[in-house]
């Protein structure tokens, strides 16, 4: 007859193995989201600021399109435009003063002379210390 009841050396028992694969995957699929919704606030703001208004940029593009053959237009146009510059800096504010009063015999007459040398070299002066 045989005998079953050999001892089995070599055969272990059930251990429990940790597992992390779950945990893994979880903090990728959080580290994705915050990828995903990083990028898309960037593009987002990205997108708000390219569609952002300046009036300082189409102020000073105004400027620069004033025709001045059309003296009466132009003094007022420069006046109005370069309000949006006066209070950058003290020189600015005192440029522009003193160019509004240059100005002032152009605008309150029904028929004007055209700008002289003098008030067109303010103008451009005033025009080139625009920064936007």
């Amino acid at each position: 007859m045989q005998n079953f009841d050999i001892p089995l050396h070599d055969i272990k028992p059930i251990i429990e193995v940790q597992e992390y694969s779950l945990y893994y995957f979880i903090g990728l699929i959080v580290l994705g989201a915050f990828l995903f919704f990083g990028a898309l606030f960037l593009l987002y703001k990205w997108y708000q600021k390219r569609n952002l208004f300046n009036i300082r940029v189409e102020h000073k593009k105004l400027i620069n399109a004033i025709d001045f053959k059309e003296t009466k237009k132009a003094a007022y146009a420069f006046t109005l435009y370069g309000l949006t510059f006066k209070d950058d800096s003290p020189r600015h504010t005192e440029m522009y003063r003193n160019l509004t009063e240059r100005l002032d015999e152009y605008k309150y007459k029904k028929d004007v002379d055209v700008f002289d040398s003098e008030v067109l070299s303010y103008i451009e002066l005033y025009k080139e210390m625009l920064d936007v």
